[in-house]
């Protein structure tokens, strides 16, 4: 599932940890390190921080827009789609699936 970041960036909202604003001393050291380390993605097209993604790769991935937005946009990706357990439960009440 993918969603839009701002700018015409995108991410995999599956490999996403956290969404976190950038304004605390160790938000903004691990900013820091991770473009020390060629692991920051920067996807602001110059304009300011406004929230950091911490990928489970260990990447961070900064974003302009606020992280109220971001994750509200996840929260709607996450809802259209049906889950396993949800298609099987409506397979079964279709009456699919059962001897």
């Amino acid at each position: 599932m993918l969603i839009h970041i701002g700018f015409g960036n995108i991410v995999n909202t599956t490999k996403i940890i956290a969404i976190v604003s950038p304004d605390s001393a160790p938000i903004k050291r691990m900013v820091q390190r991770a473009k020390e380390q060629g692991s920051a993605i920067d996807a602001t097209q110059g304009r300011r921080t406004k929230s950091v993604l911490v990928m489970e790769n260990g990447q961070v991935v900064l974003s302009a827009l606020l992280p109220e937005t971001i994750a509200g946009r996840a929260q709607i990706v996450g809802q259209e789609v049906p889950s396993e357990n949800s298609t099987a439960e409506n397979r079964l009440a279709d009456g699919e699936g059962e001897e």
